[in-house]
């Protein structure tokens, strides 16, 4: 690092620390990523253009280990800063820090399951007590219509009708919606809601038997809690050998994947899991095309 480098980067830790009152980690963090920029930069010339900083950032996203985006970002947000202070504090005589962009932060596609991986999913919860034919229930439940695991387990018995293979939940920002329950999920509900176990004669409060009270419940008679639901999940991903790390929302971005690459229009997809706006749901139609680029590749004879 040169000397001319290294003693603005002090005036901007004084900066930071005196003008801006920030914690003395972040100071650290600031400090440790101009430190990187400096050693890369050598005795070269940090202070009469854009450039150095844009050969600096570029070279962070390079083979053979390039930065993720968020560290990337991160040490792009921490150089503009240090520019625009050297640049008012005329320490630099051209604004570099206005040609410095961040980079968009980029969207990570959801993790999903492919078909036979979610039937294996599914068919590792094998419901022999009261127990497995409820976690049994609420997975086949999350996959059929796509709920968040939070409107799942809010549901009420009267919000399920069987007869009209439907269910009423109430999403984000109190919307409701009607989404429909599949045959092979009605099949596991009924057993559940037959199954005089699974549904024991717990004492409940009047709250709790308002509307048929919890449509799932816990072995003590009480709503399921999301922590419970995550277990049964995560119980079931181990047993069927997936080894990556299965949620409850896996289900949910799964049934839209399957859905879209069945021909699913993308407004119907966007009713059925209640998404406000439709760029939300748009994220599904890249993570589809993933998916149809690595079946042609495999299989296209001259792909």
């Amino acid at each position: 690092m040169s000397e001319s480098l290294d003693q603005a980067v002090t005036a901007y830790h004084d900066h930071l620390r005196v003008e801006r009152g920030l914690a003395s980690a972040t100071i650290r963090a600031y400090d440790s990523d101009l430190r990187a920029f400096g050693r890369w930069l050598g005795e070269r010339a940090w202070a009469s253009g854009p450039e150095p900083a844009l050969a600096y950032l570029a070279s962070l996203v390079r083979p053979p280990s390039p930065a993720r985006p968020a560290t990337h970002r991160r040490k792009a947000a921490a150089l503009r800063a240090f520019y625009r202070f050297c640049f008012t504090e005329e320490l630099v005589q051209v604004d570099i820090a206005s040609r410095l962009e961040l980079p968009r932060p980029g969207r990570p596609l959801p993790a999903t399951l492919d078909q036979a991986e979610v039937v294996a999913l599914l068919e590792a919860i094998r419901p022999i007590d009261s127990v497995t034919i409820r976690d049994r229930a609420l997975l086949e439940l999350l996959y059929s219509s796509g709920l968040r695991v939070s409107e799942a387990l809010g549901l009420d018995r009267d919000d399920l009708s069987i007869s009209t293979a439907s269910a009423r939940v109430i999403g984000k920002g109190d919307l409701e919606r009607v989404v429909p329950v599949g045959d092979v999920a009605l099949k596991a509900l009924r057993r559940y809601l037959d199954d005089a176990a699974g549904r024991a004669a717990h004492p409940q409060d009047r709250r709790q038997a308002q509307r048929g009270g919890p449509l799932f419940m816990s072995v003590r008679g009480q709503r399921l809690g999301r922590m419970e639901a995550w277990r049964a999940v995560r119980r079931a991903a181990l047993r069927a050998g997936l080894g990556r790390q299965v949620t409850p929302h896996t289900l949910r971005h799964s049934f839209a994947t399957h859905l879209l690459e069945g021909g699913a229009d993308l407004r119907v997809v966007q009713e059925l899991l209640g998404h406000a706006s439709i760029t939300t749901t748009q994220l599904y139609t890249h993570l589809t095309g993933e998916r149809i680029r690595q079946v042609y590749a495999r299989a296209h004879p001259r792909a």
